[in-house]
C-alpha cells in the first residue's frame, strides 16, 4: 500500500492514510493559518477572598469569576468559556486534586451543581419537597462542599451562563458530542498551565447529559489523530458520573431491537414501585435500598422474561396473570391501569398513580406533585419538581454573582438554552477506526488506556428519567470493567444531592477522590 506521508513524533508513528480521505487530501488554505483578530480585550476576571467552616476546618479561598479565550489552531480566538474556581489559599499542597464539574442539556449551565451540592454557598430551600417558587430565597455555607480537600472549578460550556461565541465564529463549532468535548478540553488544558496545576490529581464530574460529556472526555484530553486531531496528553484520576445516561451516543446509531426495548421497560419498575411506596400506594416492610434491589432482582428475571413471552406470544395465561398480581402489589395501580401489555412507563404512571387525589408525579423527583388539571404538558416547566427548584436555583445563583462574587456583567446569565442550541447540536461522531456504539463503550476504552482512571456513579432512586438500574446496566452492557466503579443510590431524584441527601452524596465523593 502506498503511503501519502508518515508522521513520526518520538515514539510515536502515524499513517496518514489512516485519516479520512477529506482530510488526508484537502489541507487547510494558508489563508485560514493566520491570525485574523487584533486588539481584543482581556478576558474578565474577578477575584474575591473568602473564608468559610467545613466540618472542623476553617477555610480561606478565592473564587475567580472569568473567562477563557478558546483559540483555533491558527491562534485565532473564537470563543470565551466562563468558569468559576475556587482555590484553597491556606494549607496549600503541591498535589491537591482539582475537580472539573458541568452538567448537562447539552445547552445546560453549571449553577445546579454549583448550587445544589458543591460550591461553597448553596441554595437553601424551603422544604426537601415541593418547595416555593418564588422569593424570598437564600443561600447558605455549604458544610459538605469538597473545598476543604479539593478545588473546583464549575464550567459553562459555550452558549450557556456567560459563555459566548466571539468574533463572529458560527457557534455551531461548539455544539455537538466531539465539538462541546474538545472545548471542554481544551478550557482544561489552558486552566491547568493558567493555575500550573498540570501535577494535581485531576477529575471530572458530569450531571444528566454531563455524564456523556464526562465519559467521552478522556479522549479529548488525552489526545488522538482522529478527533480531537490534537495530543494534550492530559489523564484523569476519576470521573464522577450524576443522573447517568451513556447509551445515547450517534444520530446514524441503529435503532434498539425488541428486546433492549423490552429491558429498558423492566428496568423502569424499581424506580416506580419506591415513588409507589413514597406516596403511600403501596406498604412494603423493606427499606428503601433493599425494597429497590428486591424490585430490581424480579425486574431483571421474571418480569424480562415474561415481557419477551408477551411479545412472541408465548406467555400462558397463568404466567400472566401472576405478573399482574405483582404489578398491582409493586406500583398501586389497578389492572385497568397496567394494561394488556402488562408495560408501566414512567409517563403513565405519572399521570395515573395519584389521580384520585388530583395529582400529577414528577419525572426528575418523584417525589414531588402538581395538579392533575391544567398541565400545558411541557416536559420542563410542567414537571413538578422542575418548575418548583428552578426558580430558587436561578435567584439564588445571582445572588451569589452579586453578593459575593462580585460579578458585573451587563449580558444575561443563560442557565439553560434550547434555542439554536438543541436544534443544531451534532450528535453524528467523528472517524475513529472502531465506531462506539455508546458512550460507555468509549468509557470503557479509556479505562483500558489508563489503568489508575476509576469511576463514581451516583443516582437518585426517585428519577425516573435516568434511573440508577438503567446506570448500571449501561455501565455493565458497554464492558466497563466493574471492579473500578463505585455504584451508590440515594433516596432523591435526578438532582440526587437534594432533600436531606447532600451530606451522605458528600462523603461518598470524599471517600472516592481521597481513595478511603
Amino acid at each position: 500500500m502506498k503511503l501519502l506521508q508518515i508522521f513520526s513524533i518520538g515514539i510515536c508513528v502515524f499513517h496518514l492514510t489512516m485519516l479520512p480521505t477529506s482530510l488526508a487530501q484537502n489541507p487547510i488554505p494558508s489563508s485560514e493559518i493566520v491570525p485574523t483578530f487584533k486588539g481584543e480585550p482581556s478576558p474578565y476576571s474577578k477575584i474575591t477572598q473568602h473564608q468559610i467552616k467545613i466540618g472542623r476546618d476553617k477555610v480561606s479561598y478565592d473564587a475567580i469569576a472569568g473567562e477563557t479565550y478558546l483559540k483555533d489552531t491558527a491562534g485565532n480566538t473564537t470563543g470565551s468559556i466562563f468558569s468559576f474556581s475556587y482555590i484553597r489559599t491556606d494549607k496549600v499542597t503541591a498535589n491537591r486534586p482539582v475537580l472539573f464539574v458541568f452538567n448537562g442539556g447539552p445547552g445546560s449551565a453549571s449553577l445546579w451543581m454549583h448550587m445544589g451540592a458543591l460550591g461553597p454557598k448553596q441554595l437553601k430551600l424551603d422544604k426537601d419537597v415541593n418547595p416555593t417558587n418564588v422569593p424570598p430565597f437564600e443561600i447558605i455555607d455549604n458544610k459538605n462542599s469538597p473545598l476543604d480537600y479539593a478545588d473546583l472549578v464549575f464550567i459553562d460550556p459555550i452558549g450557556t451562563g456567560f459563555s459566548r461565541p466571539l468574533n463572529g465564529t458560527d457557534p455551531k463549532i461548539f455544539w455537538g458530542v466531539d465539538e462541546d468535548a474538545d472545548s471542554i478540553a481544551q478550557f482544561i488544558e489552558l486552566w491547568l498551565t493558567q493555575n500550573k496545576r498540570w501535577n494535581s490529581p485531576k477529575y471530572v464530574l458530569g450531571e444528566s447529559y454531563g455524564s456523556t460529556r464526562a465519559a467521552i472526555l478522556p479522549r479529548a484530553l488525552l489526545g488522538s489523530p482522529f478527533p480531537p486531531g490534537v495530543m494534550r496528553g492530559i489523564t484523569l484520576d476519576g470521573i464522577i458520573l450524576l443522573g447517568t445516561t451513556l447509551d445515547k451516543h450517534s444520530a446514524t446509531a441503529p435503532p434498539k431491537a425488541q428486546n433492549e426495548i423490552l429491558k429498558a421497560h423492566a428496568l423502569r419498575l424499581p424506580g416506580i414501585a419506591v415513588t409507589a411506596a413514597f406516596h403511600g400506594l403501596t406498604q412494603p416492610e423493606e427499606e428503601i435500598e433493599s425494597f429497590y434491589n428486591q424490585t430490581l432482582e424480579f425486574s431483571k428475571t421474571t418480569y424480562f422474561e415474561a415481557l419477551l413471552k408477551a411479545d412472541n406470544g408465548t406467555l400462558s395465561i397463568n404466567e400472566k396473570e401472576l405478573i399482574l398480581q405483582k404489578l398491582k402489589e409493586l406500583t398501586g395501580l389497578t389492572e385497568e391501569q397496567i394494561g394488556d401489555d402488562l408495560v408501566v412507563t414512567e409517563g403513565e404512571f405519572s399521570n395515573t398513580a395519584l389521580q384520585n387525589k388530583g395529582l400529577q408525579v414528577g419525572l426528575y423527583d418523584s417525589r414531588y406533585t402538581l395538579p392533575l388539571v391544567n398541565s400545558g404538558h411541557d416536559p420542563v416547566a410542567d414537571d413538578a419538581a422542575m418548575t418548583q427548584y428552578v426558580p430558587g436555583f436561578v435567584a439564588g445563583f445571582h445572588m451569589l454573582l452579586s453578593e459575593h462574587l462580585g460579578v458585573e456583567i451587563a449580558r444575561p446569565y443563560t442557565a439553560i438554552r434550547w434555542k439554536d442550541l438543541l436544534p443544531y447540536w451534532n450528535f453524528e461522531r467523528g472517524f475513529t477506526p472502531v465506531p462506539a456504539k455508546n458512550s460507555a463503550q468509549e468509557l470503557a476504552w479509556s479505562l483500558r488506556r489508563n489503568k489508575d482512571l476509576r469511576v463514581f456513579v451516583a443516582s437518585g432512586y426517585y428519577d425516573l428519567v435516568t434511573t440508577p438500574a438503567a446506570a448500571y446496566d449501561q455501565i455493565q452492557s458497554g464492558g466497563v470493567p466493574l471492579d473500578r466503579v463505585t455504584f451508590k443510590e440515594y433516596p432523591s431524584g435526578h438532582m440526587l444531592y437534594l432533600g436531606g441527601t447532600s451530606e451522605a452524596f458528600s462523603k461518598d465523593l470524599k471517600n472516592f477522590i481521597l481513595q478511603k
